[in-house]
């Protein structure tokens, strides 16, 4: 999709939110009546929405601009929702509405609320404490009742800046030894969307993600967050799963990079906070959607491989570095250093130890990791592995290697057991789970190819680096994350799968 055509794309959305503000006042209670629902007992339901005006409480004047931008962008999520729920009618199953619509607007809504925080916090206002404990939306009128948080009503206290539905929505899935998510329900990944309650860290510095300290660590890092490889016992095999074949997609190493997640916070051009290196999928950005994704372009010399892969890029830091000055996701999220771009990226898809693979269905949204694990949401569902090019099976998860001459690695595995029937789900989690450590799918999931990203790093001896994340999560190792969405065609899909079930290795 060219410049052009994105750029309308936005236009449309924000005419859509500045017709919402006009009637609603600029972001107060929104209220939407759809003709139908996807569930059948739904015959005339309606989006409500609170109120968030009043609890802004004195906008700084010079963020009063930006504010009012992100209030609009409140106002049109809203709209956007009511269309996909006429436009629904009749699919999915009893879940389908919380799944596909309820819990994606309550994840973009605490994206912006986060947004409309730190823009306030960073002129000199006060964040508003309790925004995100409205983000939650209902059915009414003929709805049901249906609440975000898994269909039963969230109470307004039930949600934190950044940290979900601590009670309600669904629970996290647990299996093979490996934590699912405790919490259940929560916005992105695992809480990813948003960035905090403005929280002190555990130094009790303020503002935790601020500039670069003098000895050149990102502020939140320091000697102990990195470790000689060479001090690390053995700790990881990778054999060969079974007589199961892979499939390898060569997309190059970054297409272009931008602060946003469209799974998470679709329709929102900042919901990161950090920022992302993308492959394959040319169009990626915070206003994707599935139609774009299947007009665009692709980095991958198999044309037929438009899919979506991103990660948080790394920087080199540096005394006194102000490495995108000003930028959204950059220094204006408290991100400081230059950005290196992998030396190369690998990504690979894999089987399964116990049963053949079958094939993903086209626009299936998987995410591994969680970006808030080091303080939010705590490690429950890491997925973070460092290591070094020469010492494979010496792995990290809490700390950064240090390589020497070697390149730096991050690997990246991805759920691959799939319910059957969502390419989506509120906490974009319980639709893909992963396996027992045995391989084993729980009941009622299939296996599908899990996709592998290794990502390696030049970085010179004796640098200090840093992975981009939210503010309050202080940069840490654990917060890796990755994120994919399948754009394959169906041709190419079917030899994936062909190519691991026959032993083979492709691509």
């Amino acid at each position: 999709m060219s410049q052009h055509q994105r750029g309308e794309r936005r236009g449309r959305a924000v005419a859509i939110g500045v017709a919402a503000a006009l009637a609603l006042g600029g972001g107060g209670y929104a209220a939407f009546t759809a003709s139908a629902s996807a569930d059948d007992d739904v015959a005339a339901a309606t989006i409500a929405c609170p109120r968030v005006n009043e609890l802004l409480g004195s906008v700084p004047g010079q963020a009063r601009a930006e504010v009012d931008r992100d209030l609009v962008q409140v106002d049109a999520l809203t709209q956007d929702a009511n269309a996909r729920l006429r436009a629904a009618h009749g699919q999915g199953g009893p879940d389908f509405v919380q799944n596909a619509i309820l819990g994606p607007l309550r994840d973009q809504r605490v994206a912006l609320f986060d947004r409309i925080g730190i823009v306030m916090e960073r002129t000199g206002g006060q964040r508003p404490q309790n925004l995100a404990g409205m983000a939650a939306c209902s059915l009414q009128n003929g709805g049901g009742g249906a609440q975000a948080g898994g269909g039963q009503s969230s109470p307004p206290g039930g949600w934190q800046a950044g940290g979900g539905n601590q009670q309600g929505g669904q629970s996290g899935n647990q299996q093979g030894g490996q934590s699912g998510n405790p919490q259940g329900g929560q916005g992105g990944q695992g809480g990813q969307s948003g960035t905090g309650s403005g929280q002190q860290n555990p130094g009790g510095q303020q503002n935790p993600g601020g500039p670069l300290g003098a000895d050149g660590f990102a502020n939140g890092l320091s000697a102990a967050d990195f470790v000689a490889i060479g001090t690390v016992q053995p700790n990881a095999n990778d054999p060969r799963v079974g007589r199961s074949g892979t499939f390898t997609s060569r997309c190059g190493v970054s297409d272009h990079n931008n602060p946003a997640n469209f799974i998470v916070a679709p329709g929102v051009e900042n919901g990161a906070h950090h920022v992302h290196d993308y492959v394959g999928n040319r169009t990626s950005d915070g206003f994707s959607t599935n139609d774009s994704l299947a007009a665009g372009g692709t980095t991958c010399a198999n044309q037929g491989d438009k899919s979506a892969y991103y990660w948080p890029v790394l920087r080199i830091t540096r005394a006194g570095d102000q490495g995108d000055a000003g930028e959204l996701g950059g220094q204006a999220d408290n991100n400081i250093g230059t950005r290196i771009k992998a030396s190369s990226v690998r990504l690979e898809f894999r089987g399964n130890a116990r049963s053949r693979v079958t094939a993903m269905p086209q626009f299936l949204r998987i995410i591994t990791g969680d970006a808030k694990a080091a303080v939010t949401n705590g490690p429950a569902n890491a997925r973070a592995q460092w290591t070094c090019s020469n010492a494979l099976n010496r792995r990290l998860t809490d700390k950064y290697p240090l390589c020497g001459s070697a390149r730096t690695v991050r690997i990246l595995d991805f759920p691959s057991c799939w319910d059957g029937r969502n390419t989506d789900s509120a906490n974009h989690r319980t639709h893909v789970v992963f396996p027992a450590a045995d391989g084993t799918c729980q009941n009622g999931f299939k296996a599908i190819p899990q996709l592998r990203m290794t990502l390696s790093y030049a970085i010179p001896q004796g640098s200090k680096f840093a992975l981009d994340s939210f503010p309050e999560e202080l940069h840490k190792a654990i917060t890796d994350h990755g994120d994919f969405v399948n754009v394959m065609s169906p041709a190419l899909m079917n030899q994936v799968v062909r190519c691991i079930n026959s032993g083979r290795r492709c691509g």
